[in-house]
């Protein structure tokens, strides 16, 4: 016969308090871990694909990214123009532009200095994508002045992004003429008309062109093309795949900071459950003699008291998800490793987060009970029932 479950979790609430404490250091463990993951699922949801495949971008061959891709205006040109995988609108004009990024060394409005991204985009960038940005106060900027767009988290975190600001760049004022919200890397950057800004920061070349094109378009026969091409001597690529190229160094260290945090707080966490585990085999020893009389097994009794610790592991993965919870939807900021640039985002705990929070917790239950419910399963009937 198999001892019920019930039996646990009547003794679990005897001590009641000694529980709690023991769980709180499993729930800390967990708390840490889904703080650092949400952190990264927040990041990695800005770089997720804006149409699928619908979406290309061009970039000098060779480049990893558009901060380092450099296309000639005369190149841009004919690309837009000529391309024949670029879709035009009833208009026939092509779904198209010619953008740069930079970066530009921006004040914090709690102190500090950062990299803030700036783009430069034509009007066509508003139109190209299937889920265009929108323009939450004031208007878009005229495309032939010195004016810019910022991205709504930049308001609340740099100085001189508020509506009716002005931002120098280099020496040249631009004016802000309104906040826009993208879901995307590139809701938390600087825009303006492309031409002014490459003027204004005497640079010569763009960075990329970006275009709508068919969903069956061939991408590798499309770079054979262009680099045959003497004048076109470019890559074109997904923007699915370049978005994805663009997350590998911030959230890979995300990765390995919440492995190593949880491995670390939860060893704690662990020597604390069985430390408890232990005190608890010692006080019902007795209670364990009369189990093992009963004719329950040495196997069930071991079940018995390995359920009970995991179950405290649970505990401890139910606080460790209500303690991170509040922060759901905060913003904050930081710089990825591959642009070196500050971007913003969000903390954002998924179902899958808090499905990896109990299982770890669980887990940790699991493993500092395993000793104590080997000592209990191995007392000797006799001297258990003496004490």
């Amino acid at each position: 016969m198999a001892l019920p479950t019930g039996y646990t979790t009547r003794n679990l609430l005897r001590r009641r308090k000694q529980v709690l404490f023991t769980a709180l250091g499993i729930a800390f463990t967990t708390a840490v871990m889904c703080g650092v993951l949400s952190l990264r699922n927040g990041f990695q949801q800005l770089f997720e694909p804006l149409g699928a495949d619908e979406v290309a971008v061009y970039l000098r061959v060779g480049a990893t990214s558009e901060g380092e891709s450099g296309i000639p205006r005369e190149s841009a040109r004919i690309i837009i123009k000529e391309r024949p995988e670029i879709v035009r609108d009833e208009q026939g004009n092509p779904l198209a532009a010619a953008e740069c990024f930079l970066a530009m060394y921006m004040e914090k409005l709690n102190g500090g200095m950062v990299n803030a991204p700036l783009r430069g985009i034509e009007q066509a960038s508003l139109e190209l994508h299937p889920t265009p940005p929108r323009l939450l106060e004031g208007r878009w900027p005229d495309w032939g002045a010195d004016e810019v767009v910022v991205g709504r988290p930049l308001v609340n975190r740099m100085k001189n992004c508020a509506l009716g600001d002005t931002l120098i760049l280099n020496t040249t004022p631009f004016a802000v003429v309104g906040v826009y919200e993208f879901d995307s890397s590139q809701g938390s950057e600087i825009w303006g008309p492309v031409d002014r800004m490459l003027e204004a920061l005497d640079r010569p070349v763009y960075s990329r062109v970006i275009a709508r094109v068919g969903a069956d378009l061939d991408y590798e026969e499309a770079t054979r093309q262009l680099e045959e091409d003497p004048r076109l001597n470019f890559s074109i690529i997904r923007q699915s795949e370049y978005l994805a190229s663009q997350t590998t160094g911030l959230s890979t260290s995300l990765l390995v900071l919440s492995i190593f945090l949880t491995v670390i707080m939860g060893s704690a966490a662990v020597i604390g459950t069985m430390n408890t585990m232990l005190a608890t085999v010692s006080a019902r020893t007795h209670e364990i003699g009369i189990l093992l009389a009963l004719g329950f097994s040495r196997l069930e009794v071991f079940g018995s008291f390995l359920l009970e610790s995991a179950q405290m592991g649970l505990v401890g993965g139910i606080l460790g998800l209500l303690m991170v919870a509040p922060f759901h939807g905060v913003e904050t900021g930081a710089a990825n490793f591959n642009t070196f640039t500050d971007i913003s985002f969000s903390f954002q705990l998924s179902p899958a987060i808090a499905i990896t929070a109990f299982a770890v917790s669980f887990g940790l239950g699991l493993i500092g009970g395993a000793i104590p419910a080997w000592v209990a399963a191995n007392r000797s009937v006799v001297d258990a029932i003496r004490r």
